[in-house]
């Protein structure tokens, strides 16, 4: 799979792709993410690619140009599956997304910055709005990064153990059971019984039940009931 992501801050996202799960993903060849700054696609002496906005108002508006420019060129090397732009007023993030996100080939995702992009971006090129929670950040560089590792480790491969994404929380809309490792008792604190037991059949129930318990108490929403 393969994400370009178009942004006017380029070195934000470089360390959440440069570590963990994702950096092994990309050396194993599994995820391609390239960064495009949006800067080299600005028609201007001053690679400026914001201006104030029509009917005035506070704050700054990022430009069409700079990102039809470079929205086009990539659309002209390959297929997109989906364009999406991080915004607050979008879709809200959840596993359902990522996991039919997870099956695409190539994404290319807008990061705004300053007030916003002009609409016009989204009325012709954008073909999927996602937000990441109802509160706002500077920009849309770190929504992005969310985005890409909630939908790269979903692909075959990325994760060590191939179970692993399918046990996590919201997969089944329910929160995950409580986890436990060494040591079995510390501080008097102990490990269930039940996890240390070796039945798998018993271990697998309590695990529903605690699924379960915990969904009711913390987010009930989730539950049609």
């Amino acid at each position: 799979m393969r994400f370009d992501i178009i942004t006017v801050l380029p070195g934000l996202l470089e360390s959440p792709f440069a570590h963990s799960i994702l950096q092994r993903a990309q050396k194993k060849g599994l995820v391609e993410i390239v960064v495009h700054n949006l800067r080299d696609y600005a028609n201007n002496k001053h690679k400026s690619v914001d201006d104030y906005p029509y009917g005035g108002g506070s704050g700054m508006v990022m430009q069409i140009e700079p990102f039809a420019a470079c929205i086009e060129k990539l659309q002209a090397e390959r297929t997109y599956d989906e364009v999406i732009y991080m915004t607050p007023d979008g879709s809200t993030l959840n596993q359902h997304i990522a996991n039919t996100l997870s099956s695409a080939g190539n994404i290319m995702i807008l990061c705004g910055h300053y007030k916003g992009i002009d609409q016009r971006i989204r009325d012709v090129f954008v073909t999927k709005e996602i937000s990441v929670g109802d509160y706002v950040l500077s920009g849309g560089e770190l929504p992005a990064a969310i985005l890409v590792d909630a939908i790269a480790r979903l692909i075959p491969g990325v994760l060590s153990d191939e179970t692993s994404a399918l046990s996590d929380s919201f997969q089944d809309d329910l929160l995950d059971a409580p986890i436990y490792t060494r040591p079995a008792e510390w501080r008097g604190h102990k490990v269930p019984d039940v996890l240390l037991s070796g039945h798998e059949a018993n271990i697998a129930a309590w695990r529903d039940d605690q699924q379960l318990k915990r969904t009711r108490e913390r987010r009930p929403d989730l539950l049609n009931e």
